[in-house]
């Protein structure tokens, strides 16, 4: 399997590692650590080092309960960053709902767009199709950020996520993007409870369904409620959560911790080897 992106078309036989780059004063897990161009831009670089395979810049966090960042101070946060990331040599997504974000980013070179409002804003599936060949990931969010820790899902997570995921697909095919530029994210942990995560995961390849299935686990609450643990001490729990969701089909976990995560992929893959 392979994703298109922009410039890359992305070898999916072996799993990849999304680094992740948050250009943001307040996300749960490392807010404010990465603000400044500066900072941000020596993170992309730390994280290509590491090992990471695609970087995924946001300018906005989408903890629960965070208020809508305004357009221009999103735009003000991701393009200074972005326009140097893609001279690093890897892929370069861009996590963002805002169309308006979206075409820009593409315009500066972009490989992919990264939507935890699965391209349910208006503009949204216009700006993607509107690009002869940027990849996109597709997200199920319940509900949305300031109020989804609230008001969580209700019922069978899985088949709903699947659908969700299933009716975006489609309907950005019949606007004539190829199926191998979309990717699937369940949306771990948005608007759902620690017992639908990890449902989620359980029952993960139930959400294979021919297109790319990126996961991010990294840090996430869930993981803090069956430890115990706090957001700075969840780098154990994130790695088997990795594994656990590359061992049920997962092509791409997007994670904080890129030396960690591909160490541990590294001894699973020399394991497979054998096998």
């Amino acid at each position: 399997m392979h994703w298109q992106t922009a410039r890359f078309r992305i070898d999916l036989a072996h799993p990849k590692v999304m680094g992740i780059v948050n250009v943001t004063p307040d996300s749960f897990s490392d807010g404010g650590r990465y603000a400044s161009t500066r900072m941000a831009l020596a993170h992309c670089e730390r994280l290509v080092v590491e090992g990471a395979h695609i970087l995924d810049i946001g300018g906005e966090s989408s903890r629960p309960g965070t208020p809508p960042v305004p357009l221009e101070e999103e735009r003000a946060r991701v393009m200074p960053v972005l326009r140097e990331a893609v001279t690093l040599g890897i892929p370069v997504s861009v996590d963002t709902y805002k169309p308006e974000i979206m075409r820009e980013a593409l315009d500066l070179g972009a490989d992919a767009i990264n939507d935890i409002w699965g391209l349910q804003r208006e503009g949204a599936p216009e700006a993607i199709a509107a690009h002869p060949s940027c990849g996109v990931c597709v997200m199920h969010m319940h509900g949305e950020p300031r109020t989804m820790h609230r008001s969580p899902m209700e019922g069978d997570a899985v088949p709903q996520v699947r659908d969700f995921l299933a009716r975006q697909a489609g309907a950005l095919r019949e606007r004539g993007v190829d199926a191998a530029r979309i990717a699937w994210d369940p949306g771990i942990g948005f608007g759902k409870t620690v017992e639908q995560n990890f449902a989620l995961l359980a029952r993960q390849r139930e959400l294979l369904a021919g297109y790319p299935l990126v996961v991010g686990w990294s840090r996430k609450s869930s993981l803090g409620h069956v430890t115990g643990l706090p957001v700075n001490e969840r780098l154990a729990p994130s790695l088997a959560a990795a594994l656990l969701a590359v061992e049920r089909g997962a092509h791409i976990v997007r994670v904080h911790d890129v030396k960690e995560t591909i160490a541990v992929l590294k001894v699973a893959g020399a394991m497979e080897s054998q096998t």
